[in-house]
Protein backbone atom coordinates (compact mmCIF):
# COMPACT_ATOMS: atom_id res chain seq x y z
CA UNK A 1 0.00 0.00 0.00
CA UNK A 2 2.86 2.39 0.76
CA UNK A 3 4.34 1.87 -2.70
CA UNK A 4 0.96 2.43 -4.39
CA UNK A 5 0.31 5.56 -2.33
CA UNK A 6 3.73 6.96 -3.22
CA UNK A 7 3.21 6.19 -6.93
CA UNK A 8 -0.16 7.94 -6.96
CA UNK A 9 1.25 10.91 -5.08
CA UNK A 10 4.17 11.23 -7.48
CA UNK A 11 1.80 11.46 -10.45
CA UNK A 12 -0.22 14.14 -8.67
CA UNK A 13 2.93 16.16 -7.92
CA UNK A 14 3.93 15.99 -11.59
CA UNK A 15 0.54 17.27 -12.78
CA UNK A 16 0.47 20.04 -10.17
CA UNK A 17 -2.41 18.74 -8.05
CA UNK A 18 -0.11 18.32 -5.04
CA UNK A 19 2.04 21.36 -4.41
CA UNK A 20 3.70 23.35 -1.69
CA UNK A 21 7.20 23.77 -0.35
CA UNK A 22 6.39 22.19 3.05
CA UNK A 23 5.51 18.58 3.80
CA UNK A 24 4.43 16.77 6.94
CA UNK A 25 5.81 13.32 7.70
CA UNK A 26 3.17 10.64 8.30
CA UNK A 27 3.31 7.56 10.52
CA UNK A 28 4.58 5.16 7.79
CA UNK A 29 7.38 7.43 6.59
CA UNK A 30 5.43 8.92 3.67
CA UNK A 31 4.84 12.66 3.35
CA UNK A 32 1.87 14.89 2.60
CA UNK A 33 1.60 18.43 1.28
CA UNK A 34 -1.12 20.78 0.12
CA UNK A 35 -3.46 18.95 -2.28
CA UNK A 36 -2.81 15.45 -0.93
CA UNK A 37 -5.60 13.12 0.22
CA UNK A 38 -5.00 11.56 3.63
CA UNK A 39 -6.87 9.24 6.00
CA UNK A 40 -7.06 9.62 9.77
CA UNK A 41 -6.65 6.39 11.73
CA UNK A 42 -7.74 7.26 15.25
CA UNK A 43 -10.93 8.72 16.75
CA UNK A 44 -10.37 12.03 18.53
CA UNK A 45 -13.46 13.91 19.71
CA UNK A 46 -11.32 16.90 20.68
CA UNK A 47 -10.57 17.60 17.02
CA UNK A 48 -13.78 19.17 15.75
CA UNK A 49 -14.60 19.63 12.05
CA UNK A 50 -17.87 21.48 11.50
CA UNK A 51 -20.61 19.50 13.26
CA UNK A 52 -18.46 16.36 13.34
CA UNK A 53 -15.11 15.27 14.68
CA UNK A 54 -12.03 13.38 13.50
CA UNK A 55 -12.70 9.66 13.22
CA UNK A 56 -10.87 6.52 12.18
CA UNK A 57 -11.27 6.04 8.42
CA UNK A 58 -12.20 9.64 7.54
CA UNK A 59 -10.70 10.97 4.28
CA UNK A 60 -9.34 14.55 4.13
CA UNK A 61 -7.75 16.90 1.62
CA UNK A 62 -4.66 18.71 2.89
CA UNK A 63 -5.11 22.49 2.74
CA UNK A 64 -1.76 23.39 4.28
CA UNK A 65 1.24 21.60 5.83
CA UNK A 66 2.70 23.67 8.68
CA UNK A 67 6.36 24.04 9.66
CA UNK A 68 5.82 22.25 12.97
CA UNK A 69 4.41 19.13 11.24
CA UNK A 70 0.74 19.91 11.85
CA UNK A 71 -1.68 19.96 8.93
CA UNK A 72 -4.82 21.94 8.11
CA UNK A 73 -7.20 19.52 6.39
CA UNK A 74 -10.73 19.68 4.96
CA UNK A 75 -13.08 16.73 4.80
CA UNK A 76 -12.88 15.17 1.32
CA UNK A 77 -15.84 16.11 -0.85
CA UNK A 78 -16.82 19.08 1.31
CA UNK A 79 -16.05 22.71 0.67
CA UNK A 80 -17.06 24.54 3.84
CA UNK A 81 -17.18 24.34 7.63
CA UNK A 82 -15.36 21.02 7.78
CA UNK A 83 -11.74 22.06 8.25
CA UNK A 84 -9.63 21.04 11.22
CA UNK A 85 -6.02 21.51 12.25
CA UNK A 86 -4.42 18.14 13.00
CA UNK A 87 -1.64 18.49 15.62
CA UNK A 88 1.85 17.40 14.65
CA UNK A 89 1.90 14.43 17.05
CA UNK A 90 -1.45 13.17 15.70
CA UNK A 91 -0.18 13.52 12.11
CA UNK A 92 3.01 11.64 12.91
CA UNK A 93 1.21 8.73 14.56
CA UNK A 94 -2.29 8.44 13.06
CA UNK A 95 -2.37 9.81 9.50
CA UNK A 96 -1.52 8.11 6.20
CA UNK A 97 -1.97 8.81 2.50
CA UNK A 98 -5.45 7.99 1.23
CA UNK A 99 -4.94 6.99 -2.40
CA UNK A 100 -4.55 3.24 -1.85
CA UNK A 101 -6.18 1.29 0.98
CA UNK A 102 -6.91 -2.35 1.75
CA UNK A 103 -10.37 -3.76 1.01
CA UNK A 104 -11.00 -4.02 4.72
CA UNK A 105 -10.26 -0.33 5.28
CA UNK A 106 -12.23 0.63 2.16
CA UNK A 107 -15.52 -0.42 3.78
CA UNK A 108 -17.70 2.67 4.07
CA UNK A 109 -15.55 4.74 1.66
CA UNK A 110 -16.94 6.06 -1.63
CA UNK A 111 -15.02 7.59 -4.51
CA UNK A 112 -15.73 8.53 -8.12
CA UNK A 113 -13.45 5.83 -9.54
CA UNK A 114 -12.06 2.77 -7.76
CA UNK A 115 -9.04 0.83 -9.04
CA UNK A 116 -8.79 -2.61 -7.43
CA UNK A 117 -5.73 -4.86 -7.40
CA UNK A 118 -6.95 -8.47 -7.43
CA UNK A 119 -4.79 -11.50 -6.80
CA UNK A 120 -5.41 -15.08 -5.75
CA UNK A 121 -5.16 -14.22 -2.03
CA UNK A 122 -8.45 -12.31 -2.21
CA UNK A 123 -11.80 -13.75 -1.13
CA UNK A 124 -15.07 -13.03 -2.86
CA UNK A 125 -16.31 -11.01 0.13
CA UNK A 126 -13.34 -8.60 -0.03
CA UNK A 127 -13.61 -8.43 -3.84
CA UNK A 128 -17.25 -7.39 -3.50
CA UNK A 129 -16.38 -4.62 -1.04
CA UNK A 130 -13.54 -3.32 -3.21
CA UNK A 131 -15.54 -3.37 -6.44
CA UNK A 132 -18.43 -1.34 -5.02
CA UNK A 133 -16.49 1.72 -3.81
CA UNK A 134 -16.63 3.73 -7.06
CA UNK A 135 -19.72 5.80 -7.90
CA UNK A 136 -18.97 5.98 -11.63
CA UNK A 137 -16.36 3.34 -12.40
CA UNK A 138 -14.82 0.27 -10.74
CA UNK A 139 -11.79 -1.25 -12.50
CA UNK A 140 -10.06 -4.50 -11.52
CA UNK A 141 -6.38 -5.19 -12.27
CA UNK A 142 -5.72 -8.92 -11.92
CA UNK A 143 -2.29 -10.25 -10.89
CA UNK A 144 -1.57 -13.72 -12.33
CA UNK A 145 1.75 -14.51 -10.69
CA UNK A 146 0.93 -14.94 -6.99
CA UNK A 147 -0.16 -18.33 -5.54
CA UNK A 148 -2.28 -18.70 -2.42
CA UNK A 149 -2.09 -21.80 -0.21
CA UNK A 150 -5.63 -21.34 1.11
CA UNK A 151 -7.15 -21.98 -2.32
CA UNK A 152 -7.55 -25.62 -3.25
CA UNK A 153 -6.30 -26.96 -6.57
CA UNK A 154 -3.74 -25.50 -9.00
CA UNK A 155 -2.57 -21.99 -8.18
CA UNK A 156 -2.05 -19.12 -10.63
CA UNK A 157 1.64 -18.88 -9.78
CA UNK A 158 2.13 -22.51 -10.79
CA UNK A 159 0.53 -22.17 -14.22
CA UNK A 160 2.17 -20.19 -17.02
CA UNK A 161 -1.08 -20.17 -18.98
CA UNK A 162 -3.23 -18.71 -16.22
CA UNK A 163 -5.48 -15.79 -17.20
CA UNK A 164 -7.07 -12.90 -15.34
CA UNK A 165 -10.46 -14.49 -15.94
CA UNK A 166 -9.22 -17.69 -14.28
CA UNK A 167 -7.98 -15.82 -11.21
CA UNK A 168 -11.31 -13.98 -10.89
CA UNK A 169 -13.21 -17.27 -11.18
CA UNK A 170 -11.06 -18.72 -8.40
CA UNK A 171 -11.60 -15.69 -6.16
CA UNK A 172 -15.37 -15.85 -6.67
CA UNK A 173 -15.35 -19.50 -5.60
CA UNK A 174 -13.26 -18.82 -2.50
CA UNK A 175 -15.14 -17.67 0.56
CA UNK A 176 -13.24 -16.11 3.44
CA UNK A 177 -16.07 -16.73 5.92
CA UNK A 178 -15.12 -18.79 8.93
CA UNK A 179 -16.61 -22.25 8.34
CA UNK A 180 -17.23 -25.27 10.55
CA UNK A 181 -15.91 -28.70 9.56
CA UNK A 182 -19.31 -29.64 8.15
CA UNK A 183 -19.52 -26.36 6.22
CA UNK A 184 -16.03 -26.86 4.77
CA UNK A 185 -17.01 -30.30 3.46
CA UNK A 186 -20.21 -28.91 1.99
CA UNK A 187 -18.41 -26.04 0.23
CA UNK A 188 -15.90 -28.44 -1.31
CA UNK A 189 -18.66 -30.75 -2.53
CA UNK A 190 -21.00 -28.04 -3.74
CA UNK A 191 -19.02 -25.27 -5.41
CA UNK A 192 -22.06 -23.11 -6.18
CA UNK A 193 -22.76 -22.43 -2.51
CA UNK A 194 -24.96 -23.38 0.39
CA UNK A 195 -27.63 -21.27 2.06
CA UNK A 196 -25.09 -20.66 4.84
CA UNK A 197 -22.87 -18.80 2.37
CA UNK A 198 -25.63 -17.17 0.35
CA UNK A 199 -27.39 -15.95 3.50
CA UNK A 200 -24.11 -14.47 4.78
CA UNK A 201 -23.68 -12.65 1.48
CA UNK A 202 -27.27 -11.41 1.62
CA UNK A 203 -26.77 -10.07 5.15
CA UNK A 204 -23.48 -8.38 4.19
CA UNK A 205 -24.95 -6.72 1.10
CA UNK A 206 -28.05 -5.64 3.02
CA UNK A 207 -25.90 -3.97 5.68
CA UNK A 208 -23.83 -2.11 3.09
CA UNK A 209 -26.84 -1.18 0.95
CA UNK A 210 -28.67 0.68 3.69
CA UNK A 211 -25.92 1.93 5.99
CA UNK A 212 -26.33 5.55 4.91
CA UNK A 213 -30.09 5.30 5.28
CA UNK A 214 -29.83 3.95 8.84
CA UNK A 215 -27.29 6.66 9.69
CA UNK A 216 -29.71 9.33 8.44
CA UNK A 217 -32.55 7.86 10.52
CA UNK A 218 -30.32 7.86 13.61
CA UNK A 219 -29.47 11.53 13.06
CA UNK A 220 -33.18 12.34 12.70
CA UNK A 221 -34.25 10.27 15.72
CA UNK A 222 -34.00 12.98 18.36
CA UNK A 223 -30.45 12.25 19.53
CA UNK A 224 -28.12 15.22 19.73
CA UNK A 225 -25.29 15.39 17.20
CA UNK A 226 -22.69 13.93 19.56
CA UNK A 227 -24.95 11.03 20.56
CA UNK A 228 -25.80 10.30 16.92
CA UNK A 229 -22.10 10.21 15.99
CA UNK A 230 -21.44 7.89 18.92
CA UNK A 231 -24.19 5.50 17.78
CA UNK A 232 -22.97 5.42 14.17
CA UNK A 233 -19.35 4.90 15.25
CA UNK A 234 -20.24 2.17 17.77
CA UNK A 235 -19.48 -1.52 17.29
CA UNK A 236 -23.17 -2.06 18.09
CA UNK A 237 -24.32 0.00 15.08
CA UNK A 238 -24.25 -3.09 12.85
CA UNK A 239 -26.45 -5.17 15.20
CA UNK A 240 -28.76 -2.15 15.58
CA UNK A 241 -29.24 -1.86 11.80
CA UNK A 242 -29.90 -5.60 11.62
CA UNK A 243 -32.61 -5.17 14.26
CA UNK A 244 -34.11 -2.25 12.33
CA UNK A 245 -34.17 -4.35 9.17
CA UNK A 246 -35.93 -7.13 11.08
CA UNK A 247 -38.48 -4.64 12.39
CA UNK A 248 -39.11 -3.23 8.93
CA UNK A 249 -39.56 -6.72 7.51
CA UNK A 250 -42.16 -7.17 10.25
CA UNK A 251 -44.05 -4.17 8.81
CA UNK A 252 -43.00 -1.65 11.47
CA UNK A 253 -42.48 1.95 10.33
CA UNK A 254 -38.88 2.41 11.44
CA UNK A 255 -38.90 6.16 10.70
CA UNK A 256 -41.61 6.48 13.36
CA UNK A 257 -40.34 3.69 15.60
CA UNK A 258 -36.79 4.96 16.14
CA UNK A 259 -37.75 8.41 17.52
CA UNK A 260 -40.26 6.72 19.85
CA UNK A 261 -37.69 4.39 21.40
CA UNK A 262 -35.22 7.27 21.68
CA UNK A 263 -37.79 9.38 23.55
CA UNK A 264 -38.79 6.51 25.82
CA UNK A 265 -35.97 7.18 28.27
CA UNK A 266 -32.71 9.11 28.50
CA UNK A 267 -29.21 7.71 27.97
CA UNK A 268 -27.42 9.27 30.91
CA UNK A 269 -26.28 5.93 32.35
CA UNK A 270 -25.72 4.15 29.02
CA UNK A 271 -22.26 2.78 28.25
CA UNK A 272 -23.23 2.20 24.62
CA UNK A 273 -26.24 4.12 23.27
CA UNK A 274 -26.42 1.98 20.11
CA UNK A 275 -26.70 -1.20 22.17
CA UNK A 276 -29.42 0.34 24.33
CA UNK A 277 -31.44 1.45 21.30
CA UNK A 278 -31.08 -2.00 19.74
CA UNK A 279 -32.43 -3.59 22.92
CA UNK A 280 -35.39 -1.19 22.97
CA UNK A 281 -36.19 -1.82 19.30
CA UNK A 282 -36.07 -5.58 19.85
CA UNK A 283 -38.34 -5.31 22.88
CA UNK A 284 -41.13 -3.45 21.05
CA UNK A 285 -40.98 -5.38 17.76
CA UNK A 286 -41.04 -8.99 18.88
CA UNK A 287 -44.01 -9.67 16.62
CA UNK A 288 -45.12 -8.43 13.24
CA UNK A 289 -47.07 -5.17 13.19
CA UNK A 290 -50.87 -5.44 13.08
CA UNK A 291 -53.19 -8.09 14.42
CA UNK A 292 -56.34 -9.92 13.44
CA UNK A 293 -57.51 -9.02 9.95
CA UNK A 294 -54.71 -6.43 9.56
CA UNK A 295 -51.99 -9.00 10.26
CA UNK A 296 -49.35 -9.37 7.54
CA UNK A 297 -46.72 -12.08 7.61
CA UNK A 298 -43.13 -10.80 7.86
CA UNK A 299 -41.16 -10.59 4.63
CA UNK A 300 -38.74 -13.51 4.82
CA UNK A 301 -36.41 -15.16 2.33
CA UNK A 302 -36.73 -18.95 2.57
CA UNK A 303 -38.76 -18.47 5.74
CA UNK A 304 -35.64 -17.52 7.72
CA UNK A 305 -33.93 -14.35 6.49
CA UNK A 306 -35.55 -10.95 6.88
CA UNK A 307 -35.75 -9.15 3.57
CA UNK A 308 -33.95 -5.85 3.09
CA UNK A 309 -36.50 -3.29 1.92
CA UNK A 310 -36.58 0.48 1.70
CA UNK A 311 -34.46 2.89 -0.30
CA UNK A 312 -31.17 1.66 -1.79
CA UNK A 313 -29.27 1.88 -5.06
CA UNK A 314 -30.42 -0.16 -8.05
CA UNK A 315 -27.12 -2.06 -8.03
CA UNK A 316 -27.53 -3.09 -4.41
CA UNK A 317 -31.18 -4.01 -4.98
CA UNK A 318 -30.20 -6.19 -7.93
CA UNK A 319 -27.48 -7.91 -5.88
CA UNK A 320 -30.00 -8.70 -3.15
CA UNK A 321 -32.56 -10.01 -5.64
CA UNK A 322 -29.93 -12.28 -7.14
CA UNK A 323 -28.97 -13.69 -3.72
CA UNK A 324 -32.64 -14.14 -2.82
CA UNK A 325 -33.30 -16.08 -6.02
CA UNK A 326 -30.22 -18.26 -5.46
CA UNK A 327 -31.32 -19.00 -1.89
CA UNK A 328 -34.82 -20.01 -2.98
CA UNK A 329 -33.46 -22.14 -5.83
CA UNK A 330 -31.13 -23.82 -3.37
CA UNK A 331 -34.04 -24.57 -1.01
CA UNK A 332 -35.94 -26.27 -3.83
CA UNK A 333 -32.91 -28.39 -4.73
CA UNK A 334 -32.26 -29.44 -1.12
CA UNK A 335 -35.92 -30.33 -0.48
CA UNK A 336 -36.55 -32.11 -3.77
CA UNK A 337 -33.32 -34.08 -3.44
CA UNK A 338 -34.26 -35.13 0.08
CA UNK A 339 -37.70 -36.23 -1.11
CA UNK A 340 -36.26 -38.17 -4.07
CA UNK A 341 -33.69 -39.88 -1.83
CA UNK A 342 -36.27 -40.61 0.91
CA UNK A 343 -34.00 -38.89 3.44
CA UNK A 344 -34.74 -39.88 7.05
CA UNK A 345 -35.68 -36.34 8.02
CA UNK A 346 -38.24 -36.22 5.20
CA UNK A 347 -39.71 -39.50 6.43
CA UNK A 348 -40.15 -37.88 9.83
CA UNK A 349 -42.37 -35.23 8.22
CA UNK A 350 -44.68 -37.86 6.80
CA UNK A 351 -46.01 -38.16 3.28
CA UNK A 352 -47.12 -35.06 1.41
CA UNK A 353 -50.93 -34.71 1.80
CA UNK A 354 -53.18 -35.50 -1.15
CA UNK A 355 -55.34 -32.41 -0.64
CA UNK A 356 -53.85 -29.62 -2.85
CA UNK A 357 -54.26 -26.88 -0.23
CA UNK A 358 -52.76 -29.02 2.52
CA UNK A 359 -49.98 -30.14 0.16
CA UNK A 360 -49.07 -26.51 -0.55
CA UNK A 361 -48.90 -25.74 3.18
CA UNK A 362 -46.82 -28.89 3.74
CA UNK A 363 -44.35 -27.93 0.99
CA UNK A 364 -43.91 -24.35 2.26
CA UNK A 365 -43.21 -25.58 5.78
CA UNK A 366 -40.88 -28.36 4.58
CA UNK A 367 -38.97 -25.72 2.59
CA UNK A 368 -38.30 -23.76 5.78
CA UNK A 369 -36.95 -26.92 7.43
CA UNK A 370 -34.78 -27.65 4.38
CA UNK A 371 -33.44 -24.08 4.49
CA UNK A 372 -32.68 -24.41 8.21
CA UNK A 373 -30.84 -27.72 7.74
CA UNK A 374 -28.77 -26.35 4.88
CA UNK A 375 -27.99 -23.05 6.60
CA UNK A 376 -26.69 -24.78 9.74
CA UNK A 377 -25.39 -27.91 8.01
CA UNK A 378 -27.64 -30.33 9.87
CA UNK A 379 -26.75 -33.82 8.64
CA UNK A 380 -28.34 -36.00 11.30
CA UNK A 381 -31.55 -37.98 10.82
CA UNK A 382 -33.21 -35.81 13.46
CA UNK A 383 -35.25 -33.22 11.60
CA UNK A 384 -33.78 -30.16 13.34
CA UNK A 385 -30.66 -31.65 14.85
CA UNK A 386 -29.47 -30.66 18.33
CA UNK A 387 -30.77 -27.60 20.17
CA UNK A 388 -28.61 -24.60 19.15
CA UNK A 389 -26.50 -22.36 21.38
CA UNK A 390 -26.22 -19.16 19.34
CA UNK A 391 -28.91 -16.49 19.56
CA UNK A 392 -29.34 -16.22 15.78
CA UNK A 393 -29.71 -19.96 15.32
CA UNK A 394 -32.19 -20.15 18.19
CA UNK A 395 -34.48 -17.74 16.33
CA UNK A 396 -34.24 -19.81 13.15
CA UNK A 397 -34.70 -23.00 15.16
CA UNK A 398 -37.99 -21.66 16.50
CA UNK A 399 -39.16 -20.92 12.94
CA UNK A 400 -38.16 -24.40 11.78
CA UNK A 401 -39.87 -25.94 14.82
CA UNK A 402 -43.08 -24.08 13.95
CA UNK A 403 -42.73 -25.31 10.36
CA UNK A 404 -42.41 -28.88 11.62
CA UNK A 405 -45.71 -28.54 13.44
CA UNK A 406 -47.30 -27.15 10.28
CA UNK A 407 -46.21 -30.23 8.26
CA UNK A 408 -47.82 -32.51 10.81
CA UNK A 409 -50.96 -30.42 11.05
CA UNK A 410 -51.29 -30.43 7.25
CA UNK A 411 -51.84 -34.22 7.39
CA UNK A 412 -54.34 -34.08 10.27
CA UNK A 413 -58.14 -34.11 9.81
CA UNK A 414 -59.21 -30.55 8.99
CA UNK A 415 -61.59 -29.66 11.75
CA UNK A 416 -62.35 -26.05 12.60
CA UNK A 417 -59.98 -26.24 15.56
CA UNK A 418 -57.24 -27.68 13.37
CA UNK A 419 -57.73 -24.83 10.93
CA UNK A 420 -57.40 -22.23 13.71
CA UNK A 421 -54.25 -23.97 14.96
CA UNK A 422 -52.84 -24.09 11.41
CA UNK A 423 -53.28 -20.32 11.08
CA UNK A 424 -51.59 -19.74 14.45
CA UNK A 425 -48.66 -21.95 13.51
CA UNK A 426 -48.29 -20.30 10.11
CA UNK A 427 -48.10 -16.90 11.78
CA UNK A 428 -45.56 -18.20 14.26
CA UNK A 429 -43.57 -19.60 11.37
CA UNK A 430 -43.23 -16.12 9.85
CA UNK A 431 -42.03 -14.25 12.96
Amino acid sequence: MTALNNRARTDLILDGTVRGSRESELHDGTHAASGDIVITRRNDRRLLAGRGWVRNGDRWKVVDARRDGSMLVRRAGSSWATSVLLPADYVAEHVELGYAVTSFRAQGLTTDTAHVLVDSTMTRETLYVAMTRGRDTNVAYVAVDKPEASHDGPHPGENDEVTGRGVLAEVLQYSGAELSAHETIAVEQESWGTIAQLAAEYETIAAAAQRDRWASLVRASGLNAEQADEVIDSDAFGPLTTELRRAEANHHDVADLLPRVVRARGFGDANDIAAVIRHRVAAVTTRAAGSGRSYSAPRLVAGLIHEAIGAMSEEMQQALVERRDLIEERVDVVLNTAVADSAPWIAALGAEPADPQCAAAWYRAASVIAAYRDRYQITSAAVLGASPDSTTQKVDYARAEAALRVTRDARAPRTQEHERERVRETRGLRL
